[in-house]
C-alpha cells in the first residue's frame, strides 16, 4: 500500500488522496503557518542578561542606609577540592562575602539599635536576599542586616556563628533501609527533616531593644520544616542547614 509523508512546512490547502477500503476519497488540509509573536526567528546565543545593577565609575563609594549592609560577594569556586576545573554552569553561586559598609542602624520601639556587624566581617547570607550591584569591578550585595544568617571566619560551615533568630543544625543521615530491612537506593532515600542543633543566635530584639533568647538550645535534636533554610556541606562531608527558630517545629527526646 502506498504511503504519503506530509510535513507541516511542505503543504498548504490541497487535496491528498487517502484510501478507505476500495473507495478513493479526498481529504483537505488547512495550511500550517507558524505563529509569530513579534519576535523574528534569529539566534541570540551572544545575548547575555546581567542581573546586577552597574554603578558608573564616577561614583566612588556606596553608603547603605538604615539597617542595610554592603557585602562584597565571595568569588565562586572554579575548582573542586581535587583540583578539577568547574565549568561556569557547574559553579555554585556563593552565599558569603565580606561586609564593606554598614548603615546607621534602626529604631526598635523607642530604642536606637546599631547594626551588630562590623566592616571586615565574613558573613553568610540568605540565598535570595538583597540587590546585586557591580561596583569597582566587583559584585556586591546590598541587603538588610536580618538577611545575614551568621558570621563565618573559616571555610567550614560548622564554625558558623548564627545571628538573631537563626539556628545551625547538623542534618541527620538519611535512613539506608526500610522498616522491613530492605536497602534503599540513593534516589529512594527520603530527605531527612531531623537534626542536631550545633549553634543558635542570640535571639530577636523586643520592643525595648533587648534580646529574647531562643527556645531551642545547642545539642537539641529537632524536627524542622522540610523546605526551610539554607543548606550547606561541611568540610567533613556532613550536611548542615541554617534556618530561623520559627521553622523548628519540635524538640525530640
Amino acid at each position: 500500500m502506498a504511503s504519503v509523508q506530509v510535513t507541516g512546512s511542505s503543504f498548504g490547502t490541497r487535496s491528498v488522496p487517502s484510501f478507505d477500503g476500495l473507495h478513493r476519497s479526498t481529504v483537505r488540509f488547512s495550511s500550517v503557518v507558524p505563529t509569530r509573536v513579534g519576535v523574528s526567528q534569529r539566534s541570540y546565543k551572544g545575548l547575555v542578561v546581567k542581573a546586577a545593577t552597574v554603578v558608573a565609575p564616577k561614583y566612588t563609594s556606596i553608603k547603605p542606609l538604615g539597617d542595610r549592609v554592603l557585602v562584597k560577594i565571595k568569588t565562586a569556586e572554579e575548582k573542586t577540592v581535587g583540583g578539577i576545573l568547574l565549568p561556569t554552569t557547574a559553579q555554585t553561586k556563593p552565599q558569603s562575602g565580606e561586609v564593606v559598609a554598614i548603615g546607621e542602624g534602626r529604631t526598635v520601639g523607642k530604642t536606637k539599635v546599631d547594626i551588630s556587624i562590623q566592616t571586615g566581617a565574613q558573613v553568610v547570607y540568605s540565598k535570595y536576599a538583597g540587590t546585586e550591584v557591580e561596583f569597582s569591578g566587583s559584585n556586591h550585595l546590598i541587603l538588610k542586616e536580618d538577611d545575614i544568617v551568621g558570621l563565618l571566619d573559616t571555610d567550614d560551615i560548622k564554625d558558623l556563628k548564627p545571628l538573631n533568630d537563626r539556628v545551625l543544625i547538623k542534618v541527620a543521615e538519611a535512613e539506608t533501609k526500610t522498616a522491613g530491612g530492605l536497602l534503599l537506593t540513593e534516589a529512594a532515600k527520603e530527605k531527612p527533616s531531623i537534626g542536631t542543633v550545633v549553634a543558635v543566635g542570640p535571639g530577636l530584639l523586643d520592643e525595648e531593644g533587648k534580646r529574647k533568647p531562643l527556645t531551642v538550645a545547642t545539642g537539641n535534636t529537632v524536627l524542622y520544616s522540610k523546605y526551610a533554610g539554607n543548606e550547606s556541606k561541611g568540610a567533613d562531608g556532613s550536611d548542615y542547614i541554617t534556618l530561623r527558630a520559627s521553622d523548628v517545629m519540635a524538640v525530640l527526646s
